[in-house]
């Protein structure tokens, strides 16, 4: 599920939203590719004052159960500030293959982040704004993005960091399993031979995620669609 699960982060550099952001979010997604569902994705963020957690667990299904049993767990915690999410720790766990586990420490003050990866722990200076690839989905909730056409983030997924860049495209009617939503379409516009990432945010639920389209360099497609969302102002 690596395919994934990396592709959930991004950090917008843009203005507030309006509207508060909720205290509460439960949210799960289907997995789909080559038509056949092969997991399920179920996370929580929870906001207490100016502290947030958010865990992720994936679930294989299907043939990729048989192939690959275990599940992914994700963490993140940190606080809240004007500007939305600041991680503080990340935590990347594969119960299937514990050699893929991996962890970020985030050092506001010293402008720091620290990679720890197996027995490596890699120091890099941490861009402003930088957000993991679990925080990076529910950051959306604090930005308004309609007013901008593009938009950069840096991300990290505990064993590198990296800088991402998408084009902001109209709005567009979505029908998941949860409802059908108006959403705000983000394009990653990779090349023939890349990855790219198409990502559909629903603008009446506070820019959450409901659908997201990973194409690989191979071409080959993974679908990841909403199917509940609970929501607790």
């Amino acid at each position: 599920m690596k395919w994934i699960l990396q592709t959930l982060a991004w950090l917008m550099l843009s203005t507030p939203v309006y509207a508060a952001p909720p205290d509460r979010v439960q949210a799960s997604y289907e997995v789909f590719s080559r038509g056949m569902k092969i997991g399920q994705i179920d996370e929580t963020y929870t906001r207490t004052k100016d502290r947030y957690t958010l865990s992720s667990t994936t679930t294989p299904l299907g043939l990729l159960a048989v192939f690959k049993p275990g599940k992914t767990h994700l963490s993140s915690s940190g606080l809240i500030d004007k500007q939305g999410l600041r991680p503080q720790h990340f935590v990347y766990k594969r119960e299937d293959n514990p050699e893929k586990n991996s962890q970020a420490e985030f050092d506001w003050a010293a402008e720091k982040i620290k990679l720890i990866h197996q027995a490596q722990r890699t120091p890099l200076t941490l861009p402003d704004g930088t957000q993991d690839r679990l925080s990076a989905m529910y950051q959306f909730m604090f930005l308004q993005l309609e007013a901008n056409s593009t938009l950069s983030f840096a991300m990290t997924n505990g064993s590198k960091l990296d800088n991402y860049h998408y084009a902001i495209g109209p709005r567009q009617k979505i029908d998941t399993p949860a409802g059908q939503f108006d959403s705000l379409y983000l394009d990653s516009q990779g090349k023939p031979g890349e990855n790219r990432t198409e990502i559909w945010l629903s603008t009446q639920k506070h820019n959450l995620p409901c659908k997201m389209i990973i194409t690989d360099a191979n071409g080959d497609q993974f679908t990841q669609i909403l199917s509940t969302l609970h929501i607790t102002p």
